[in-house]
């Protein structure tokens, strides 16, 4: 007998933003979630380490949520698994590599002993409430990745996760072509492609592409040889410690994030090379510099990292010297440009051999994401009654739509839809019927409470932009007069030529708002604060056109 209902795909994040991937599924009273990513803060949200997506929808239907699905184990699809696990403890289900990558961080946040990991085998099938899902194998610039095809009443939705077509990859687990191709005959209700280098024209080259640069770069390097990259990487990693391997060099790992992933990727078996080929940071200068590989982390030129320390000669192990070759083996993320420059300037100052990607042939790097010719190729196979662009900005969303919709033959409706929409299928079609609750946490790893409150952070703005005045004041406890003239501290607040002479002004504001209070209110400290910053608020405002953060205090005396 057929079940009747609705389905509803709900994004709760990166549908119109980089990163924090986060999707639900429902059908009826069953839930999944696939992903739960995080993003990296934009410059306005200071101190802020990092931001996920709000889960205010699936805490208001947490007795019908059955389980978390991972397509892989990049932070933008797996950084907010703690935050999702915290609030709600449901079955956790990934590649075991995905596995292996959020076991640390739930460990880290006291979650682990209590959490449910249950491994996904591409190919194999398993049920999840109303859900039956099969991980199809897929590539991408980390191990471990899937797609999703997930089976409900209404017919199947493949959601791809982040892939490339390469039919060539380093490990030799290859993209299941095939497993697409057989639903693409069966029916696929709607595909959800990943859109994140729909802009780029042809194909995105194979792994293997990077090869031929490094077999250059070991050849001609005659000291010590630096790689950077992303610690998920393992591709590169495990080719570069064959190529050293090949070479005769010594491989030291420095950085913590490259040191853990590159342990993991052994105790699986992904890098299998002999164990005297490792040596630990200290050992680094006990070797001839020819004879050494440093593979270290900060491809990004964040500022703690062990490249950036490095580059500035302030790194105890990792010392950068003329005549050392320096490889930048990963994209630049939008948005970090001028930390990536400021950091190749300095390995140019240390007069190193630097090589980033520059667009040269052979390439130091290649991307893990389709192109459009491979979108088209899986879209081709598929052949979707509908199609949705996911992972992506708003511009790249819009792009892929109109590519899906010039292919009329394999494509039946392009549907774009945006973090918070609810797309609702039935017998009669597809539809937007409204919008979840949705949102973003911004996490102070820092804090006591983690989460920073939009309050705290307009407040940083705010001190950031116009700084802040402190009028102190001395006042009698009795008599409820001034012991002193109040003391004015101002600091990054630019808003007189005169600061001396400025804050005689501000004293003076103070003083009158003194004497036009009766008795009682300065008697109550609570009311003579808020008295004194109305009052300075629009005395400043007024003479500077500034608005700092003004924070009376009274000594009671």
């Amino acid at each position: 007998m057929k079940q009747t209902g609705k389905l509803h795909i709900v994004p709760l994040g990166g549908l119109g933003e980089f990163g924090m991937n986060c999707m639900a599924v429902r059908w009826n009273d069953d839930i999944i979630v696939i992903d739960a990513g995080m993003m990296f803060p934009e410059d306005d949200l200071l101190g802020v380490d990092v931001v996920v997506p709000a889960l205010t929808y699936l805490k208001e239907n947490r007795d019908k949520v059955r389980g978390l699905l991972l397509t892989h184990g990049h932070e933008d699809h797996i950084g907010g698994v703690p935050w999702l696990i915290g609030e709600l403890n449901i079955p956790i289900y990934g590649t075991e590599w995905t596995l292996a990558c959020i076991e640390d961080k739930l460990a880290e946040h006291g979650l682990l002993d209590n959490a449910e990991l249950n491994e996904m085998i591409p190919g194999k099938r398993f049920q999840l409430g109303a859900f039956t899902i099969n991980p199809i194998q897929v590539t991408h610039s980390i191990v471990g990745a899937v797609s999703l095809a997930v089976h409900t009443p209404l017919g199947v939705l493949i959601h791809t996760g982040d892939f490339k077509i390469d039919l060539t990859p380093t490990d030799n687990r290859m993209f299941d072509l095939h497993a697409f191709a057989e639903y693409g005959k069966e029916g696929v209700l709607a595909l959800l492609q990943d859109s994140t280098n729909v802009e780029r024209p042809g194909y995105t080259p194979s792994e293997r592409a990077v090869k031929p640069r490094f077999e250059e770069i070991f050849q001609h390097a005659r000291r010590r040889l630096f790689i950077s990259c992303f610690s998920s990487s393992i591709h590169r990693i495990k080719l570069a410690a064959e190529m050293a391997h090949q070479f005769k060099r010594k491989i030291a790992l420095v950085g913590r994030s490259l040191t853990d992933s590159t342990e993991i990727a052994q105790d699986l078996g992904y890098i299998d090379l002999p164990s005297n080929m490792w040596i630990g940071p200290g050992q680094i200068r006990d070797f001839p510099p020819e004879q050494v590989l440093v593979m270290i982390s900060g491809t990004q030129g964040e500022p703690m990292s062990a490249l950036s320390r490095a580059a500035v000669d302030n790194h105890r192990h990792a010392k950068i010297e003329a005549g050392d070759t320096v490889v930048l083996s990963s994209r630049i993320i939008p948005g970090n440009e001028k930390a990536i420059y400021r950091v190749i300037d300095h390995l140019f100052r240390r007069d190193a051999h630097v090589i980033y990607s520059d667009g040269s042939n052979p390439p130091v790097h290649v991307s893990g994401h389709a192109s459009q010719e491979e979108l088209k190729l899986l879209i081709n196979l598929v052949r979707p009654k509908y199609f949705i662009p996911v992972h992506g900005e708003y511009r790249q969303l819009k792009q892929h739509a109109a590519m899906a919709g010039t292919m009329k033959g394999a494509v039946g409706q392009v549907i774009m839809i945006e973090t918070g929409d609810i797309l609702e299928f039935d017998e009669l079609g597809a539809r937007k019927v409204g919008k979840a609750s949705v949102g973003r946490v911004c996490i102070d790893s820092g804090s006591n409470s983690d989460v920073v409150e939009e309050l705290i952070i307009r407040d940083r703005k705010h001190l950031s932009e116009d700084g802040f005045v402190m009028p102190v004041l001395a006042v009698n406890k009795l008599t409820g007069e001034l012991e002193a003239d109040p003391e004015i501290v101002m600091r990054g607040f630019a808003g007189a030529a005169d600061d001396e002479a400025f804050a005689g002004e501000l004293r003076a504001a103070v003083r009158r708002t003194l004497e036009g209070s009766t008795a009682e209110e300065i008697s109550d400290p609570g009311v003579i604060k808020e008295k004194i910053r109305t009052d300075l608020k629009r005395f400043i405002s007024r003479s500077t056109q500034r608005r700092p953060l003004i924070i009376p205090v009274i000594v009671e005396v």
